[in-house]
């Protein structure tokens, strides 16, 4: 049995400890808001924050969060969540939807970090997470927006 804290609850898992994480959120937790998308960690649409930071989840093994706080789109909370999550709608951000997951959650990382991160931060930090769409626009004001938010106590 492998112990996990996702989204603040405590579970025990039997799987393999080799699994990706990706599956056991979705398959055992019930979690499918983290997507699947390429499955070799370079698109970014199955991030997830692992002790604050942003980790790709299809390729982490389950025994790598053994133990680690793990928050899901379904967990952002607080200020940073709040403020993200208002900054999508009013950016009018999704198309598609399929990246938003990975797009949000590496933006909370990045906002819990750095409250008030440049232009140059965000697109950096950005950067990992692929958008089909070709939404990186809208993303960019939506981190901007939540960013003013977080830093002025908002949201």
């Amino acid at each position: 049995m492998i112990r996990l804290n996702v989204n603040g609850k405590r579970h025990e898992v039997d799987a393999d400890p080799e699994t990706p994480l990706l599956w056991v959120l979705r398959d055992r937790l019930g979690l499918t808001g983290t997507k699947y998308s390429c499955g070799i960690g370079e698109c970014g649409a199955c991030t997830v924050l692992v002790d604050g930071e942003a980790e790709l989840s299809c390729s982490m093994p389950l025994k790598e969060a053994a133990g680690r706080s793990v928050t899901t789109i379904e967990g952002i909370e607080g200020l940073v969540g709040r403020a993200l999550k208002q900054a999508w709608v009013e950016e009018d951000v999704p198309q598609c939807g399929f990246c938003q997951p990975g797009q949000v959650m590496t933006a909370a990382a990045l906002l819990m970090k750095n409250p008030g991160p440049t232009d140059r931060e965000v697109e950096a930090a950005m950067s990992g997470v692929l958008c089909r769409c070709g939404s990186y626009e809208e993303i960019r004001k939506a981190v901007r927006r939540a960013s003013e938010e977080v830093r002025h106590g908002r949201g």
